[in-house]
């Protein structure tokens, strides 16, 4: 089965907003603020090392979503692709002068 062809574009953008914080924003919910500062540095720094995409986490292969357990914490990412005023879906997820994405750090109960 062969990747659609802006699949590529988009799991590279997304896998550099997910390990660099870049090309886009980031949200945590109260859920994940409430652990404390510190296990929020710890908490972005292993969703940058994140690599445990398979097909059933990730059927479009574009590295979109996230979960794994974090100090006995069960906590997901997502990462969301917006127009540039961020109020509606990005007319072009694979083209960054038109999208917008928002990657949402959460504990798995929030989701």
């Amino acid at each position: 089965m062969s990747m659609q062809p802006d699949a590529e574009k988009i799991r590279a953008l997304n896998d550099e907003l997910r390990q660099h914080l870049l090309g886009g924003g980031a949200v945590i919910t109260a859920g994940i603020a409430e652990l404390g500062p510190d296990a929020v540095k710890r908490l972005v720094q292993t969703i940058a090392v994140f690599d445990d995409f398979c097909h059933a986490n990730d059927p479009h292969e574009e590295h979109d979503f996230g979960v794994f357990d974090f100090d006995g914490t069960r906590v997901a990412f997502k990462i969301d692709y917006y127009d540039k005023s961020l109020k509606f879906h990005s007319p072009d997820p694979a083209d960054p002068a038109v999208t917008e994405r928002i990657i949402t750090i959460m504990r798995a109960d929030e989701y």
